[in-house]
């Protein structure tokens, strides 16, 4: 929230020595005076700051949160910036009808992760390949490799070196579509239920063939990491098959553009102890990074 207000918002700092109901009246009529704004309000030490959100500024907000963590929620977006849903439907639809975002019942998916991945539409692209670049040098000759899905893990699978021998577990579809294009990796496709908006088979099935295989060291794509509430997600059938993988794997590493740090979804996936390695583009002793290695990341790399 502190970066959305410094980055889109206009604040205007009010005395707070009256009653509330007087001080909505004041925002309202403040609303009059911007079409298509938000007002958003924060009660505080005897002040209120309002805060004036034109629709331009409200949809950039809305593509960075979209390309930030792959899919958005209306109820989501509606909270964080204390609008309607039905003024959050109306932005979705018109930044989809502008090829900004694909419009989903209940929110929204990034184009570039939905789409064919090209590296123009991926968001943060260099600070991923970073990422799998670290990544590819724990994989082994031999090694069973558990992956998710995501734009990082695509990047990951590109960066594998040719004379790798290892066998890759995977339900993520584009992931096995890269996978396959190398000389030496064996690829183990699970379930049969495929996600349209992750674009990962879900359900019992691939649960049960996750838990069949046990993995050297499992790779998830990260939606939001924070140091207290440990790694989380919007997706609830995804969750289940990331918290399979883990059970299922001796070694879990998350791969996180530190955008994503200090962010929560709804659902959660793990604790924080839980991750034995933390992979972002950041260097190991970044003072953004200390908090997780406090709550129980051995690795940070």
């Amino acid at each position: 929230m502190k970066d959305y207000q410094t980055k889109y918002q206009w604040a205007v700092s009010l005395a707070v020595y009256m009653p509330e109901t007087i001080i909505r009246k004041l925002l309202e009529n403040v609303r009059q005076y911007f079409a298509g704004a938000a007002i958003v309000y924060i009660l505080g030490l005897n002040r209120i700051i309002a805060l004036v959100m034109l629709k331009k500024e409200r949809q950039a907000f809305i593509l960075h949160n979209v390309n930030l963590h792959n899919k958005v929620l209306v109820g989501d977006l509606s909270t964080g910036i204390n609008v309607s849903e039905d003024t959050i439907r109306r932005d979705l639809q018109e930044l989809a009808e502008h090829g900004k975002l694909i419009k989903v019942h209940g929110g929204a998916l990034s184009k570039s992760f939905y789409t064919s991945f090209k590296p123009a539409q991926v968001y943060s692209l260099e600070n991923k390949k970073r990422i799998a670049q670290k990544a590819a040098g724990l994989i082994q000759d031999g090694m069973f490799v558990s992956t998710t899905g995501g734009t990082t893990i695509i990047e990951l699978a590109k960066a594998l070196p040719e004379n790798l021998h290892a066998t890759f577990i995977t339900g993520s579809l584009p992931a096995a579509l890269e996978y396959i294009h190398h000389p030496n990796i064996e690829v183990i496709m699970i379930g049969d239920k495929l996600s349209k908006s992750s674009q990962i088979t879900v359900g019992g099935e691939a649960i049960t063939r996750i838990r069949q295989i046990r993995a050297d060291i499992c790779f998830l794509g990260t939606n939001a990491l924070d140091a207290n509430q440990g790694l989380t997600d919007n997706d609830w059938d995804v969750v289940q098959v990331k918290r399979a993988m883990i059970e299922s794997s001796s070694r879990v590493v998350s791969l996180a553009i530190a955008e994503k740090l200090n962010t929560v979804q709804r659902i959660r996936v793990c604790e924080t102890k839980d991750i034995d390695v933390l992979i972002t583009e950041l260097e190991p002793d970044s003072p953004e990074l200390i908090p997780y290695k406090n709550n129980g990341i051995k690795t940070l790399l």
